[in-house]
């Protein structure tokens, strides 16, 4: 294998683990939100917020590692 190979890895698996938080976080936030407002309507308003909301912290993270593999793969200048 040649450098070029390990950086790609190297990226792949920043991005592939950095997705798997996040993902498990949503499927986390979603779930109990959406029963909560099923048993609750009158709330769904602030419930959907704050659900959003958190949303968009688990999301944030999936975004550095995205950043993180795109250095990964930039910076070292391998070729890809």
């Amino acid at each position: 294998m040649n450098p070029a190979s390990f950086v790609q890895l190297a990226a792949a698996i920043a991005i592939g683990l950095g997705a798997i938080g996040p993902g498990i976080g949503v499927g986390l936030i979603a779930g109990p939100a959406l029963g909560a407002m099923g048993r609750n309507p009158e709330a769904a308003g602030i419930i959907r917020t704050n659900m959003i909301l958190a949303i968009v912290f688990a999301e944030a993270i999936s975004i550095y590692a995205l950043v993180v593999a795109l250095i990964i793969l930039f910076v070292t200048g391998a070729k890809v």
